[in-house]
C-alpha cells in the first residue's frame, strides 16, 4: 500500500494572512505552485489558490491590494501521512478539493494533490498504456 508520505510534497510553501493577493500570486509564480498555505502563529489558518484568485479577484474586479485573509478558504482538510492514497482521494472528492493538507493545524507535514495522486499511480506503468500518440 502506498501512503500519503510516499505521495505528498513535504515542503510546503506558505503566507501570512496579511499579506497581498499580489503577493500570493507572484509567490505562486516564483514556485510554480498552485496554492499557498495561510499561516499565523504557527498554526494552519487556511489556503489560497489559482482558483480563488481568479474567481474571488479577477471575476469579480476586486483589488489585488487585499489582504490573503479577506480571500482564503478556511475550512481546511487533514490526512494522516499514514493513511493510503486511495483514503486521501476517497476525501477529496467527498469534499470536492484537489489539496489535502498532511498532519494538523499544529503539526503541518505536507501537501498532497490530485496531481500527487496521478502521478504516484503511474509509477511503474508503462508509459505506452496511457499515451495518446
Amino acid at each position: 500500500m502506498v501512503t500519503v508520505s510516499e505521495a505528498m510534497t513535504p515542503h510546503v510553501r506558505t503566507i501570512s494572512p496579511e499579506a497581498t493577493l499580489a503577493e500570493a500570486a507572484r509567490l505562486m509564480r516564483k514556485f510554480n505552485i498552485g496554492s499557498l498555505v495561510v499561516v499565523e502563529e504557527g498554526k494552519a489558518i487556511g489556503i489560497i489558490t489559482e482558483r480563488d484568485l481568479a474567481y474571488k479577484i479577477v471575476a469579480e474586479e476586486r483589488p489585488p491590494q487585499l489582504k490573503v485573509r479577506e480571500v482564503m478558504s478556511r475550512d481546511l482538510k487533514f490526512i494522516s501521512r499514514d493513511a493510503s492514497l486511495k483514503e486521501a482521494a476517497k476525501k477529496m472528492a467527498a469534499h470536492a478539493i484537489k489539496r489535502l493538507l498532511v498532519g494538523s493545524e499544529e503539526k503541518l507535514e505536507g501537501i498532497i494533490t490530485t496531481t500527487d495522486l496521478v502521478r504516484a499511480e503511474r509509477i511503474g506503468e508503462d508509459p505506452r498504456s496511457y499515451s495518446f500518440t
